[in-house]
């Protein structure tokens, strides 16, 4: 016989599943999210549906009114500033420790991620590209184990990833090549002033493509009428 789902997972279930939707622009900012639908889409009642929308209501990735029903909630620019400068502080320090630590089989494994960059960017392979980004700041934070640290780190880069993927385009790919191979360098030299203000230049040319970004597509945020 057959075991139904547990209300539980059903909801852990729906809520990871439509995380993923939103963080990849499965589905938009400010796209609605009809109730029904989703039932049917993932064949549950209506609890654990609600139950997830509510989660991520916490998570600020749904918007959820009583009038007007559910929606995926639009990007606020003040957030995504304030997790650039706190991951700029953060992962500056790092690279400057790594510089120091550095060995040969770090070095080697950047290397190799660099080279599987290279052949992402020049195939216009976003997705690859996009998880080889992740891999090449993991690697520098790991060397360090300090779980706390790279806890702090993942969290950030979870709640970077919707607009990372919003920025994401062949040229900006080829701009962040470049930046890393800017970081490896400096790695290489174990010069470790020279790795932070690589970094730092990294991270602010983010937050530049950001600002250009919002100005060429406000309606995409929820506060664009407050800068």
């Amino acid at each position: 016989m057959t075991t139904a789902p547990k209300r539980g997972g059903a909801t852990e279930r729906i809520t990871e599943e439509l995380r993923q939707a939103i963080v990849t622009l499965e589905l938009r900012p400010g796209q609605v999210l009809d109730k029904a639908e989703l039932t049917a889409r993932f064949g549950v009642s209506r609890f654990p549906v609600a139950e997830a929308l509510n989660r991520l209501k916490l998570e600020g990735l749904v918007d959820i009114r009583p009038q007007s029903g559910s929606s995926v909630s639009l990007v606020r620019l003040k957030d995504v500033q304030e997790n650039l400068f706190m991951r700029r502080a953060l992962e500056a320090e790092i690279a400057e420790a790594v510089a120091e630590r550095a060995d040969q089989n770090l070095l080697a494994e950047l290397k190799r991620n660099m080279r599987y960059q290279q052949a992402a960017v020049e195939a216009e392979d976003r997705v690859g590209f996009h998880d080889l980004d992740i891999v090449f700041h993991d690697l520098m934070v790991s060397i360090l184990d300090y779980p706390r640290l790279r806890q702090s780190i993942e969290s950030l880069r979870l709640s970077l990833d919707r607009v990372r993927r919003l920025l994401s385009s062949p040229r900006r790919h080829a701009v962040t090549y470049h930046e890393h191979v800017q970081i490896l360098e400096a790695l290489e030299a174990r010069d470790g002033p020279r790795a932070r203000a690589a970094m730092v230049a990294h991270i602010d040319a983010v937050l530049e493509e950001l600002q250009r970004f919002h100005q060429q597509n406000p309606t995409v945020f929820a506060d664009h009428n407050e800068v």
